[in-house]
């Protein structure tokens, strides 16, 4: 049984060719509308200028001094000095002997610097 309704590539041709003679052209009050709004489309807006925020005098400290990691550092090795000066651990004696050799004999000796209160108190309760 053969297909009657198959069209044939000549058939076909003769189609394409039908169409591509009665094509439709635009009116030019059409092509005048479809140019301008591709023309204001293609503008480019007007630059936006924002105010600039000026950083407060933490924000210039802190960029100067490096950042916040910077300023961690600063505070990690702020505390340990004020804890290893408070605490005074005994294995730095043998340090200080090796840095300062004959430090006992050289007037650098250990001082007080956290006297206590005993000093200030007044016997007798007056």
């Amino acid at each position: 049984m053969a297909d009657d309704t198959m069209i044939t590539d000549q058939e076909l041709e003769q189609f394409f060719e039908a169409g591509r003679a009665g094509a439709p052209v635009p009116s030019d009050d059409l092509m005048a509308r479809v140019l301008a709004d591709a023309a204001a489309l293609q503008a480019p807006p007007a630059p936006v200028v924002l105010p600039v925020p000026r950083a407060g005098w933490v924000q210039r400290v802190l960029t100067q001094l490096g950042g916040w990691p910077a300023v961690a550092g600063l505070a990690t090795a702020t505390m340990a000095g004020v804890w290893i000066g408070y605490a005074a651990p005994a294995g730095l004696d043998s340090l200080t002997a090796s840095v300062w050799p004959g430090s006992a004999d050289s007037g650098y000796d250990v001082v007080d610097m956290i006297p206590s209160l005993s000093g200030f108190l007044v016997e007798g309760g007056a």
